[in-house]
């Protein structure tokens, strides 16, 4: 879900080289724990050398001077740029000024957990909710801090309680059935993948940048998560997705084949020649050879000359 973008305002101030951090002290109260260490900072320093900060930092207004609205715009422009450190800043200064906090809590603690800052977007996450008890996002994003730190049931039941506030969003039953899939229960994965699938048939392929809403594109056994997908989209009579997942899958290593046999909608492809020849492709892929597949027309190599 990305929120829309208002038109940016940028200031020109041609001194400005980049923003200045914001001091601990003048941090919401309580998450003065937050405050940007020197590995960001080191970070940051290695971010700004990529040249298309040069033309950003010309634009970026003074934190002084401009209105919540511009500042929260900025900050996002310099997300989508991918310039996150940068972004907290702003996103912090808009917060001072006096923007909406729920929203911008949210979007500071995305921009954390997108850093991996797991204890510190917690912590906005949490503010947020404190606010606001019944905002399913800021319940969404405390599913995918748990679910980043390992915490599948606490996810489970955070993910569960954005679903219950808000039952049309696809990446809450996407990210839901993620968390599932680690708990390896499989059957309700899909049922929750199926539900977001409906609800958005791209949904798997939005990455969330630069939004309010955390999403948790697949989880650690990603061969598993692609059989599983396979498996789904077989379920929807959709053939080109089920052969891309099942590609995927094989080429990571799962025992395609195998798992079919024991699958009664998938069971039916086993024999099919596609699925042939995907698994030929991936085994030939992970042994670093050509597959024949691969060969111009399909036609099988020459055998080897015979000394005479």
């Amino acid at each position: 879900m990305s929120p829309h973008l208002r038109p940016a305002c940028f200031f020109l101030l041609f001194g400005l080289l980049s923003a200045p951090s914001p001091l601990v002290a003048e941090l919401p109260a309580g998450l003065q724990q937050n405050a940007p260490n020197t590995n960001t900072e080191a970070v940051r320093a290695l971010r700004h050398q990529d040249p298309q900060w040069e033309s950003v930092k010309l634009h970026l207004p003074d934190p002084a001077t401009a209105t919540e609205e511009q500042l929260e715009t900025v900050a996002d422009v310099l997300r989508a740029r991918r310039f996150p450190e940068d972004a907290l800043d702003y996103y912090l200064y808009a917060l001072r000024r006096g923007g909406s906090n729920v929203m911008l809590l949210n979007k500071i603690g995305v921009t954390q957990l997108e850093l991996r800052h797991t204890g510190a977007a917690r912590t906005y996450f949490q503010r947020a909710i404190q606010l606001q008890k019944k905002d399913p996002v800021a319940w969404n994003n405390l599913g995918a801090v748990e679910y980043m730190d390992g915490r599948f049931s606490s996810s489970i039941s955070d993910y569960s309680r954005a679903i219950k506030l808000d039952k049309r969003s696809a990446i809450y039953h996407s990210n839901l059935a993620t968390a599932l899939f680690e708990e390896k229960r499989y059957k309700d994965a899909r049922a929750q993948f199926k539900i977001a699938l409906q609800l958005d048939p791209e949904v798997a392929h939005h990455d969330g940048t630069g939004g309010l809403t955390a999403h948790m594109l697949s989880p650690e056994d990603h061969a598993r998560y692609c059989f599983e997908m396979a498996r789904l989209y077989a379920e929807l009579g959709d053939e080109t997705n089920m052969l891309h997942y099942l590609t995927i899958a094989s080429e990571g290593g799962f025992d395609v084949l195998g798992e079919m046999r024991s699958d009664t909608t998938l069971d039916r492809y086993r024999k099919d020649t596609r699925v042939l020849l995907l698994v030929q492709n991936a085994k030939a892929l992970r042994s670093g050879r050509a597959s024949i597949g691969d060969t111009p027309n399909n036609v099988p190599p020459l055998p080897p000359v015979q000394p005479n």
